[in-house]
């Protein structure tokens, strides 16, 4: 009889129609569709018909509120990789921010790949979100206009050319030339670096570690390669079984330092006595692995919630011109690049 009354309950709720809300709350149809659709009516009345859709279960029509309004009250972030833990703190910043602003958030993962990229873009426009915080590829970001896309877009981790979208990213060349820099000073000369082939980051970080390098006379060994831990680890390979492989390597982010990581393990070298490596990210396991890896801890969390406000400025004054923010690292050194010995 139990399970017979919460059924009964349960279809209720299901059957109840706005004409209910309205009698429930002693208010016309006309203000509670204004009251809910974000319409112009006082706190008071707004209280009293939220009160009465609690109480009478009523589940709003979202997509045809949507269609009327032509917003949805929803953003869309697109990342390049949800298992890279930059982009999982991201997510949590800006899905924390909209949630402050009443705004609700879907997640896209695109593996760096431009046709997803594109398809999700195309899904946001039917879903006909307020705006997009996208992580794009070199390729996408090129031809980025978001005038054509219909709604607002910030940019994070990477940037599209001047003038053209807002973005947040990080000092990349500043930051790749502080590991350039830590690694001359601990003895190191034949430095080289793993850097993501997919996107302006990885090329950032290069010009970075390039340009360091040859102040001081030095050439940088670089390497290209998808930015995956398995990429990585095939590249480690392959470089260590070379005659004289680089004395110590950077990782242009966090999963290509455990890809070279695996590599150097299985290739039995020691970090950081036969190998110093460093990189990006400064993800929980980087303190636990071996002696410590040396690593540029990005503002992860900023980056998300300046993403979330550059939006929210953004979909107030849609013709200011586009902005780039660009944040610091801080350099964490650990024992994977401890003093080289003179003698080596």
């Amino acid at each position: 009889m139990q399970d017979h009354d919460n059924l009964t309950e349960n279809d209720c709720k299901m059957t109840v129609r706005i004409k209910d809300v309205a009698r429930a709350a002693g208010v016309s149809v006309a203000t509670v569709s204004r009251a809910l659709g974000d319409g112009p009516v006082s706190d008071e009345l707004r209280k009293k018909v939220e009160a009465a859709v609690a109480a009478t279960g009523y589940l709003p029509n979202l997509s045809a509120r949507r269609l009327r309004s032509q917003h949805s009250h929803t953003i869309g972030l697109i990342v390049s990789d949800i298992r890279n833990p930059f982009f999982t703190a991201v997510s949590r910043a800006v899905e924390d921010a909209a949630y402050a602003v009443g705004m609700r958030v879907i997640l896209c993962n695109t593996d760096e790949n431009p046709q997803k990229e594109a398809m999700y873009l195309r899904l946001m426009q039917e879903e006909r979100v307020t705006g997009v915080i996208f992580a794009p590829t070199r390729a996408t970001a090129q031809k980025l206009d978001p005038q054509q896309l219909g709604f607002p877009v910030v940019l994070i981790d990477r940037a599209a050319p001047p003038g053209q979208a807002d973005a947040v990213v990080l000092d990349n060349a500043e930051a790749a030339s502080q590991l350039v820099e830590h690694l001359l000073q601990q003895g190191y000369r034949r430095i080289g670096g793993l850097f993501g082939n997919t996107s302006t980051t990885g090329t950032e970080r290069h010009a970075g570690v390039l340009a360091a390098m040859q102040q001081h006379g030095l050439q940088a060994e670089a390497r290209f390669i998808a930015p995956t831990p398995e990429a990585a680890e095939q590249a480690m390979s392959d470089w260590l079984r070379e005659s004289s492989p680089p004395q110590a390597l950077i990782a242009s982010n966090g999963l290509v330092l455990l890809g070279m990581l695996r590599g150097a393990r299985k290739a039995g070298i020691a970090i950081p006595q036969q190998l110093a490596l460093a990189g990006f990210d400064n993800d929980n396991w980087t303190e636990l692995a071996g002696p410590g890896l040396t690593v540029i801890e990005q503002p992860v969390y900023d980056i998300g919630r300046t993403a979330m406000k550059m939006l929210l400025e953004r979909l107030e004054d849609p013709a200011r011109s586009a902005r780039k923010v660009v944040l610091s690292g801080r350099l964490i050194e650990r024992g994977s690049t401890m003093r080289l010995p003179q003698d080596k």
